[in-house]
């Protein structure tokens, strides 16, 4: 009988008087918007829900955030050139349906504006960017008024370098006179994009999530439809092309396409079932690789160990001004985002979970980690007199759940409680796996 354990915020939903909403499967979403099939790849869709007024006799005052930088180009120029590649062969032996034909000569159209851009940011992340710093100030107006102190960092990669610019040029239009300090350097990498290491690298590396992710290309890559709208010779396929993996490149390249402003659109080359498919395989490398898989020791959020840290003790440090107001603001990667959602458990992202064939149905990537994807801890002081400082959480900004993290006011949860619950849970780990390197940067 397989276990599960459920970290869900929901468990308090009865005590905090959430009313339950119905939430679609990640199948209904797929078929709904197709690009969501893309998992990382998804472009950050604006928030629509409103947010919780402040508590009364409250007002927001420190925002503590880490984001991802906004849409990019793919990383590789094989990403773009292999299926090029061979679309190119099959057409100069005649192999190509028009369908094909149509492919080789969108892929080909596009391919040139890659030339030099692997990885950088589009004209679409940056909007993204400049919607979500706008937001900020338009949601907390307080935190970035008058002589609002801003700490930009970012990690030493352009896209998100730009990405930190986007959102820095929103706030310093809606106040002047803001200080805005930008920082970018080698030397905060170690927070900013800690590489895997101890405990968290070895259960990377224990042959689980692989064996996991090779298993799921097997069961979920059925290109023979896709084949033979593309190919003319099915024998030809058989003979010289590795027919799961092309699928699975022109999905690549297809799920990215909503990184550009193009009117090349692939998706439909995809039923809703391959694209649900193709999505899943996705769905469980990250989810072993960042998520609180027990295949992985259920430590893989854990790297991210060295941000949560940054992210109490700059908080510590900002929570004792009297009459001062301001952020932190972290841009990195979605390798970060991913996992710091799963150490900070919010909604269910800190779910553990057995079933790799299941798993779609309880934890869903692209609801975490689109392009442009953010956290955002708000905190709030009262008015006057004295009273314990608040805060929320809100992930893509939307606000969320803390799983085991009790309060009577949700969303707002007391900030003592939190730095507890958290110092704790990161020093528990450590006690258990001592020989991780902690960094002593972080104590200066």
């Amino acid at each position: 009988m397989k276990k599960t354990t459920f970290i869900l915020g929901a468990l308090f939903a009865s005590a905090l008087g959430i009313m339950a909403q119905t939430t679609p499967t990640a199948r209904q979403e797929i078929r709904d918007l197709p690009r969501k099939a893309g998992s990382n790849y998804l472009a950050y869709l604006d928030p629509v829900q409103p947010l919780t007024k402040a508590p009364k006799g409250y007002k927001p005052f420190y925002m503590s955030h880490y984001g991802r930088h906004g849409s990019r180009w793919l990383l590789g120029d094989g990403d773009y050139m292999n299926p090029i590649r061979t679309l190119r062969k099959a057409d100069q032996y005649g192999k190509l349906t028009a369908e094909g034909k149509k492919l080789l000569a969108d892929l080909e159209r596009f391919y040139p504006t890659t030339v030099r851009r692997l990885g950088d940011l589009t004209t679409v992340g940056e909007r993204q960017h400049h919607g979500i710093g706008r937001r900020m100030t338009e949601h907390f107006p307080e935190i970035f008024k008058g002589k609002a102190d801003v700490d930009a960092r970012s990690t030493v990669v352009l896209r998100c370098i730009l990405s930190m610019t986007a959102e820095c040029e929103e706030l310093a239009a809606f106040n002047p006179k803001m200080k805005i300090h930008n920082d970018v350097s080698e030397s905060l990498q170690y927070y900013l994009n800690k590489s895997f290491s101890g405990v968290v690298r070895q259960q990377n590396d224990n042959g689980n999530r692989s064996r996991e992710v090779n298993a799921a290309k097997e069961r979920y890559t059925h290109p023979e439809r896709f084949s033979r709208l593309l190919f003319n010779d099915q024998k030809y396929v058989a003979d010289s092309i590795n027919a799961p993996s092309f699928m699975r490149s022109i999905f690549n390249v297809a799920t990215n396409m909503q990184s550009h402003d193009t009117d090349i659109d692939l998706l439909p080359l995809f039923t809703n079932d391959e694209l649900y498919d193709l999505w899943k395989i996705t769905n469980i490398d990250w989810y072993l690789g960042y998520g609180a898989a027990p295949q992985t020791g259920s430590v893989m959020p854990f790297s991210q160990d060295e941000l949560l840290w940054n992210i109490l003790n700059t908080a510590d440090t900002c929570v004792v001004k009297k009459d001062w107001n301001g952020a932190t603001l972290r841009f990195g990667h979605e390798i970060c985002v991913m996992p710091l959602a799963c150490l900070l458990e919010l909604d269910n992202c800190g779910l553990v979970w057995e079933d790799m064939e299941t798993l779609d149905q309880h934890w869903v990537n692209f609801r975490i980690y689109p392009m442009a994807c953010n956290i955002q801890l708000v905190f709030y002081r009262p008015n006057k007199g004295d009273g314990p400082i608040l805060l929320k959480a809100l992930l893509n900004e939307k606000e969320t759940t803390i799983a085991n993290l009790p309060t009577d006011q949700y969303p707002y949860y007391r900030w003592d409680d939190f730095k507890a619950y958290f110092t704790k849970k990161l020093n528990d780990f450590k006690e258990k796996y001592p020989i991780e390197n902690y960094q002593q940067q972080r104590r200066r």
